[in-house]
């Protein structure tokens, strides 16, 4: 169900386009199962990856012995670290080898690498090696990691090449990764006016991507050149490109990077996977090689939400006005640094939540540990750094005797107000989102009505939410065809999104074509322009805005050519719809675009053509507003809101808990095309279900114990609730592609904390530490003296 809000923004331009739920450009092919992924893909000659991982969540390795596999028939190389650059990589810091080098920090991590004829021998052959080791003491414990007496991880970390700063804290603290400390006002001071104070613990989990594509790469070098080109499940062949050439030590230029139908990411598929390996077999077999991961083998050594712990205070006048927080909050980035510092540094940037509170004091640490390595995933630490603050309110709330929305209502940040940091809120319509909640789940009813089956108790939940959207670089380029059809060209690559047709439709709308008239071409780096990534909930707004930009120079060039052919200086012309420039008043007089295309091709001006390029600036922190160490800038993007609400029924025999309807309000600026956004936000919610409810990754001594679908639970379409409400809001943000932002992420971080709320709500019970499993809830329900019978 979508529900359009106010204020509506200009009119549409030509083309009418925007605002339809225009079909997407893939999917006939998807549904008809034609789409090609890299899996599906072959090439002559080519053979089978494969990766040994590591028995051991902390070891040193003493020996190889490859022998065995080497010789058995149909294997064509063995790689070990000894075989490779000794190159570290890392988003952030470079800390982390392709392959295991001088010890294993994690159970599962890739060892050695085998390229067979096929996949039956590459495991062959896996088995065959003979690695031996030397188990080394393990700490699996983010806070316990930064004891003094802990394991040491990276003997070498201050070493490494970090884009982080280093502080006195983190010093102290070999394994820390990065630590953050951001102070406003006098937060020491402050607890004495707050006439109520509440204070908890909070445990997010480490959850797993599950894309339904595994990650897939298939590798082939030419014999002449030496070009490596790679077909890969990526967020970003940009990024890959670059990945591949660092850890190898091959210059870029000779590296070409596609990507073809990609099943999912979520963040997970935003740096590394298995590319370089794949492209380091290919060049020691001079064959083409392709690796595609196994579900347990992805689970075991790619990576996973960042599990969290948070300590967290919140002081209040009786009036409700929140006076203070302060917050300690511990991110398990795994074996590697990966994106944690980055994640970290989003939580705690959040921590203060979408609220003017004068007094913060906020500490963050991303820490090591023999685990997993963590990454960015859908939300990039807001949604863990939100559950703890969301909850919160809601207990504050309750001491209050206040009701949850109208809490929030009474601290909710407005435009012209300052986000931690001094970052200017641009577009403060948080309020707009808690009313809008408030109208359509019909709050007051559901709050003060239980009515529930025997056994089972209802109650109903909510979250506000702050998050971001634009994010870093882009550029595109616009052509117009002979014919009049015009290319798009970029690097974004669509996971799954569709923002392929959303991108499309923009440039549609811009120049007033049908969706026919536009060819959008695919991701490659060999012709396409930079695109940092397809993440942080920025493409729609970040590409989409070259793109447009683009589209805008084309259009200038066309009123050029065609003010000469129809003799009318250009202020007086103007767009129609499929492709034609005519003369304001006129109706006779025009020129279409494929006769403007002539014209420039074969007598005057040359090829219309047109690039555009943006960077988001970054914001450095206001120092006369903000003590900060660890971080001197938050440019993240433009803030978006949104508010999240969920009825829960509750069983108190079982503590099983059953959604029963949600809605997830959203300022998305200006929809470009409904059921798209509608899809984001209902898949989004969806998968904040199941970070609230069932998604756990679970360790037992290091050892990584539901590598499987069968052991990791997913919710299935039984456990969705029928009635889900994707309502959007139309509050068009000037700087974005004709007002569009973001909604990718938004749709995920406030889940959690409403059904914990909703949980609350409808028994009494405190669940602080997710996912909510029966177990745990049960567990609340007899902490609160239910549940009994």
């Amino acid at each position: 169900m979508s529900q359009q809000g106010k204020p509506k923004p200009g009119p549409t331009p030509v083309g009418e386009v925007l605002g339809q739920s225009v079909p997407r450009l893939d999917a006939r092919e998807k549904v008809t199962g034609r789409a090609v992924y890299t899996d599906d893909m072959t090439l002559p000659g080519m053979l089978h990856g494969a990766l040994l991982g590591s028995p051991h969540a902390h070891a040193r390795i003493l020996s190889y012995d490859t022998s065995r596999a080497k010789a058995l028939p149909g294997v064509k190389a063995v790689l070990t670290a000894e075989d490779l650059p000794d190159h570290k990589i890392g988003a952030v810091i470079k800390d982390q080898p392709l392959l295991a080098r001088g010890k294993v920090l994690y159970a599962g991590e890739p060892v050695a690498a085998v390229a067979a004829v096929d996949l039956q021998t590459a495991r062959r052959a896996l088995e065959a090696i003979d690695i031996q080791y030397e188990p080394l003491p393990s700490v699996f414990d983010p806070e316990e990691a930064l004891r003094p007496d802990a394991p040491v991880l990276h003997a070498q970390r201050d070493a490494y090449f970090s884009l982080q700063e280093n502080t006195e804290a983190r010093a102290k603290a070999p394994n820390a990764a990065s630590h953050i400390r951001l102070i406003e006002g006098e937060s020491d001071k402050v607890w004495e006016r707050c006439e109520v104070i509440v204070e908890d613990v909070y445990e997010t989990p480490a959850q797993q991507h599950v894309y339904l594509e595994p990650c897939a790469t298939l590798a082939s070098v030419d014999r002449d050149t030496g070009k490596v080109t790679v077909y890969t499940s990526t967020q970003s062949v940009f990024r890959t490109q670059a990945v591949i050439a660092e850890a190898l030590g091959i210059p870029m230029s000779r590296i070409r990077v596609i990507a073809p139908r990609v099943g999912g990411g979520f963040g997970g598929k935003t740096e590394s996977t298995n590319q370089p390996i794949t492209v380091a077999l290919a060049k020691a077999t001079g064959a083409p090689v392709k690796m595609t991961f196994s579900r347990t083998d992805d689970m075991r050594m790619m990576r996973s939400r960042h599990g969290c712990r948070i300590h967290m205070r919140t002081g209040a006048t009786r009036d409700g006005r929140i006076l203070a927080r302060q917050v300690r909050i511990y991110f398990d980035t795994g074996a590697y640094a990966d994106d944690g510092p980055f994640v970290a540094g989003v939580g705690a940037w959040f921590a203060r939540g979408p609220y003017r509170i004068p007094h913060v004091d906020i500490e963050c640490w991303c820490v090591y540990t023999n685990r997993l390595r963590a990454s960015a995933f859908r939300g990039f630490g807001n949604p863990q750094i939100h559950f703890a603050s969301e909850v919160q309110i809601d207990q504050l709330a309750e001491r209050l005797g206040m009701d949850p929305i109208e809490l929030r209502l009474r601290n909710a940040l407005e435009t012209g107000e300052r986000w931690l940091g001094g970052v200017p809120v641009e577009s403060g319509t948080l309020k707009a989102c808690l009313e809008r909640a408030r109208e359509v789940s019909d709050w007051n009813r559901r709050r003060s009505q239980q009515a529930a089956p025997t056994g089972k108790r209802r109650g109903i939940g909510i979250a506000a939410v702050g998050h971001v959207s634009a994010l870093l670089g882009s550029s595109a380029t616009v052509r117009l065809n002979e014919d009049g059809t015009v290319t798009v060209n970029t690097g974004a690559v669509d996971i799954g999104q569709g923002s392929d047709t959303a991108l499309a439709q923009c440039a549609a709308a811009a120049l007033g074509l049908s969706m026919e008239q536009i060819n959008f071409t695919s991701p490659d780096t060999d012709g396409s322009p930079y695109d940092w990534c397809t993440g942080g909930t920025r493409t729609t707004f970040t590409v989409g805005r070259v793109v447009t930009q683009a589209c805008e120079q084309v259009q200038q060039q066309l009123f050029e050519q065609a003010s000469e052919m129809l003799g009318r200086p250009e202020r007086e012309l103007e767009l129609r719809p499929g492709g034609i420039v005519g003369v304001k008043g006129k109706p006779d007089a025009s020129v279409t675009f494929g006769a403007i295309a002539a014209r420039a091709l074969y007598f005057k001006g040359g090829p219309i053509i047109a690039s555009s390029r943006w960077l988001f600036p970054p914001i450095p922190i206001d120092t006369k507003r903000t003590t900060a160490q660890g971080m001197s800038s938050m440019g993240n993007g433009y803030f978006v809101f949104a508010t999240q609400v969920v009825e829960v029924e509750v069983d108190e025999l079982t503590g099983h808990v059953q959604v029963l309807e949600g809605w997830s309000v959203h300022d998305v600026g200006r929809t470009i095309n409904p059921a798209a956004a509608e899809g984001q936000v209902q898949g989004g919610f969806v998968q904040g279900l199941g970070f609230a409810l069932t998604e756990e990754l679970v360790w037992r001594e290091g050892q990584l114990t539901n590598p499987s679908m069968s052991g990791y639970k997913v919710l299935g379409a039984p456990d969705v609730p029928v009635a889900l409400h994707a309502v959007l809001l139309e509050h068009p943000h000037g700087e974005a592609p004709f007002g569009a932002k973001g909604v990718a992420e938004t749709s995920i971080v406030g889940v959690a904390a409403a059904v914990s709320n909703a949980i609350r709500h409808a028994t009494g019970a405190h669940v602080h530490r997710i996912p909510a499993t029966s177990e745990r809830v049960l567990r609340a329900l007899m902490a609160r003296g239910r549940g009994s019978q």
